[in-house]
């Protein structure tokens, strides 16, 4: 091969492996870009019945569908919503801080995520109990006569 065989060679080389950077760089920020900031933007998914959007977030629940000590977990909305006392409603992230998965049940006073027992106080959102160590993400809601609204 000559010389200008060789160069011409590594040359064409060179530019399909930057070609191949080039895409894969592009791909990896298009996957990056554009998603939603889960405080329930546009991802959030209204319930069955829940009467619609209005100003605010998605409506999540009538309050009396939140029992009191207790509390509902709002899958597609990654969101648990709690009643601590009578009238005060709280939010939390319903991913767990231990490993991800989502909690599962709200009873007593304690939300629950069912993969490594770990427990959280539904006032607060703090671990009570099991391997999680970090409280819960607050979410904002508001309330609005009966409806329980994502903020």
């Amino acid at each position: 091969m000559s010389a200008t065989q060789e160069h011409r060679s590594l040359l064409g080389r060179r530019t399909v492996v930057a070609a191949v950077g080039a895409a894969g760089a592009a791909a990896a920020l298009t996957a990056c870009g554009g998603g939603s900031d889960d405080k329930g933007g546009s991802d959030a998914v209204e319930q069955p019945g829940s009467g619609g959007e209005q100003q605010g977030g998605a409506v999540l629940a009538a309050t009396a569908d939140i029992p009191e000590g207790g509390g509902m977990v709002f899958a597609a909305q990654k969101v648990v919503v709690t009643q601590p006392k009578p009238g005060e409603f709280k939010a939390f992230s319903s991913t767990c801080t231990h490993q991800g998965c989502a909690v599962k049940d709200v009873s007593a006073g304690t939300i629950t995520c069912p993969c490594h027992n770990s427990t959280f106080d539904a006032a607060t959102g703090s671990p009570t109990g099991g391997p999680a160590t970090q409280p819960l993400p607050a979410r904002e809601i508001t309330v609005e006569g009966d409806s329980i609204r994502l903020a």
